[in-house]
């Protein structure tokens, strides 16, 4: 799941994404072109209501391509991503547009 909310900027937006923690690894990442698909950039936590959660602030008007990584290299998708796009590699990404 992806949440948005505006700064008090509005030049940036707070994106949040969100897993359900039944379907997720142990340790899991959201890497994109907006962090140079770095695993240890933004790693999900763990939340007290069972999922697992990252906010990013992201510059508004643009869009970017993304998806989740487990510790164990498992790629994971998000269902509710704006778009998708081929990833050149037999998969897709995920789309998100702040």
């Amino acid at each position: 799941m992806i949440k948005q909310v505006p700064t008090k900027s509005k030049r940036d937006v707070k994106v949040q994404f969100i897993l359900s923690g039944d379907s997720t690894p142990a340790k899991v990442s959201v890497v994109g072109d907006f962090n140079g698909w770095d695993p240890g950039a933004h790693p999900l936590r763990k939340r007290s209501n069972g999922t697992r959660s990252v906010s990013v602030s992201l510059p508004a008007g643009r869009r970017y391509a993304f998806r989740y990584l487990g510790e164990d290299g498992q790629w994971l998708d998000d269902d509710q991503a704006h778009e998708f796009e081929s990833n050149g590699v037999g998969g897709s990404n995920g789309i998100v547009r702040t």
